[in-house]
């Protein structure tokens, strides 16, 4: 690696860093930090375009974290050397492994996003817990689905715990965010999805039952209320995920994978 400047804590680079962190950022890029040695390793596999590294070399503890130091560096659009005490005021990690980066997730057009002649979307309206909401996105990346549009936005997509629950799936995965459902509706409307809410009503169908069609849209809901009362306008109908013991709901990223493989598996294979 070739020799870096030290910067400390004062320096630009590192408040842009923390801001990123604490959620203050402002401007049309969500920017999100990735920490530690997994982290950077799906940074490089997903070539992300990293804005800021920041390099601890005393903190790396292994032959493979000073490697991927040197080849994220090399890659960084700025890349600085830190010590160990602004390394452990930037971290909620307790072994960061020596790598912080700041990265940009990529903007979404809404007119543009690639569609196929059968496309699955699923709608997370209201979630609140970011580790919910990258357990939806790792999914959606798994079962091939098209995009996720986002409704009534309760957590930030730049949030760490979304980030480590999609496995790093929140820089991949088409996002679209509406304000309120009448637009997220429009935009499925036009493009002839059918929209289903996943709920636990007595007026729901079983999900097994249901005949889905090549353009689907699936809405999941807020972990304490459910879906907004908004969405029921728009819905071409409700299904459920029969319960066989005493709980009465699942978890919401559990209920979308259950519902979104149950889509998949009818559709033919994509390549």
């Amino acid at each position: 690696m070739k020799a870096l400047q030290q910067i400390g804590p004062q320096h630009p680079q590192i408040r842009q860093v923390r801001h990123a962190i604490g959620n203050g950022t402002r401007g049309p890029r969500q920017l999100l930090v990735a920490e530690g040695l997994w982290a950077h390793e799906v940074l490089v596999d997903l070539d992300a375009a990293i804005d800021v590294f920041l390099w601890c070399p005393e903190a790396a503890c292994s032959p493979v974290a000073r490697a991927l130091g040197a080849q994220v560096a090399a890659r960084a659009k700025f890349a600085y050397r830190i010590s160990p005490r602004v390394l452990g005021r930037l971290c909620d990690r307790e072994r960061p492994e020596g790598m912080v980066s700041l990265v940009a997730l990529p903007a979404w057009d809404a007119g543009r996003i690639d569609l196929q002649a059968e496309a699955l979307v699923l709608v997370a309206d209201a979630i609140e817990i970011p580790g919910n909401l990258g357990s939806l996105l790792r999914t959606l990346d798994a079962c091939g689905a098209d995009c996720l549009i986002i409704t009534n936005r309760r957590t930030r997509l730049s949030h760490p715990k979304v980030f480590r629950g999609s496995r790093g799936m929140n820089l991949r995965v088409p996002v679209i965010e509406f304000g309120d459902p009448a637009g997220a509706a429009r935009w499925l409307r036009d493009r002839g999805f059918a929209v289903f809410l996943a709920t636990v009503g007595a007026d729901a169908t079983p999900y097994q039952q249901v005949a889905f069609g090549p353009r689907t849209a699936i809405v999941v809901g807020n972990e304490r209320h459910g879906i907004t009362p908004a969405w029921f306008g728009h819905a071409t109908g409700e299904v459920t995920i029969p319960m066989r013991g005493r709980a009465d709901s699942l978890n919401v990223a559990v209920s979308a994978s259950i519902l979104m493989y149950g889509i998949r598996e009818r559709w033919p294979a994509r390549p």
